[in-house]
């Protein structure tokens, strides 16, 4: 939550930036009224404000959520549906990646601070944040599988290399929510806290990310993610083909299908087109 000192307020007051300790920068989602949802204003000030701190002297930048929740991920449910597949591409291939690619290549240690539920999008935000610290009381989960989406394999990969390809499949093939215990144990977070000591906790941490020393951290942060991306090359080919597949299930009947049975809480009925 946003200190006693103002807070910038971003994309129409659904992005707060504040500085609650010295060179600390925080980013708070506030988008009650759909949980937290990131829509293409939250991404865009998220992207624009990470770039302008960057040329600052911050050197820790936390995200987290407002009223209780962290994120219900991608702002997707509302898009008509008969422009539903160039929307919700255009939503999901460009502004959530720009800001995800912002927070991963941010030069300084970047901390998510999970008050709440962390889901689909949502964690994979959290996810691109270098540590992560959750309420002990929330649950984080993926659910594509139950939406009829192809999830990116960019955003798949970013999960096994964190909690590996047993406990990614186990994540998103099962779709289940789990609890923070069991994420800190799978390595999805690495801190949990009881409610009254969360916020307190991540200042801790983020003081300490701020008070190391900036040339180390940057350096340490470029050799971990050289050594991921060298492990994780595709074949031009192959990437194509999993690109395709992900827009094919946008074109598809089933995630028109998840998406309307998502609003009116039933079950969906698959066709497998």
């Amino acid at each position: 939550m946003p200190s006693d000192s103002a807070a910038r307020e971003l994309a129409g007051g659904k992005l707060l930036v504040d500085e609650p300790l010295a060179q600390v920068a925080r980013l708070t989602i506030s988008n009650p009224d759909k949980r937290n949802a990131l829509d293409h204003p939250i991404l865009d000030a998220i992207t624009a404000t990470l770039s302008e701190l960057q040329a600052g002297d911050t050197r820790c930048v936390i995200v987290t959520g407002a009223h209780g929740m962290f994120s219900a991920g991608y702002d997707i449910g509302e898009i008509p549906d008969d422009d539903f597949e160039r929307r919700a591409e255009r939503l999901v291939a460009r502004p959530f990646t720009a800001a995800i690619d912002a927070l991963e290549t941010f030069p300084c240690p970047t901390l998510a601070s999970l008050p709440g539920h962390t889901i689909g999008g949502g964690l994979e935000l959290a996810l691109a944040c270098d540590l992560r610290v959750a309420q002990q009381d929330i649950s984080l989960g993926m659910p594509p599988a139950r939406l009829g989406l192809v999830y990116s394999h960019t955003g798949l990969r970013r999960f096994v290399d964190t909690i590996g390809a047993p406990r990614t499949r186990e994540l998103f093939l099962l779709a289940e929510q789990i609890d923070a215990p069991a994420a800190l144990a799978w390595g999805l977070v690495n801190r949990v806290a009881p409610a009254a000591e969360l916020e307190a906790l991540t200042l801790q941490l983020a003081g300490t990310l701020a008070a190391n020393a900036p040339l180390s951290q940057r350096g340490n942060k470029r050799v971990i993610a050289a050594l991921l991306d060298a492990r994780g090359q595709l074949a031009p080919e192959t990437e194509n083909e999993l690109i395709e597949l992900r827009l094919a299930s946008f074109a598809s009947q089933d995630i028109r299908e998840g998406m309307r049975a998502f609003v009116e809480k039933r079950a969906p009925r698959w066709r497998g087109e």
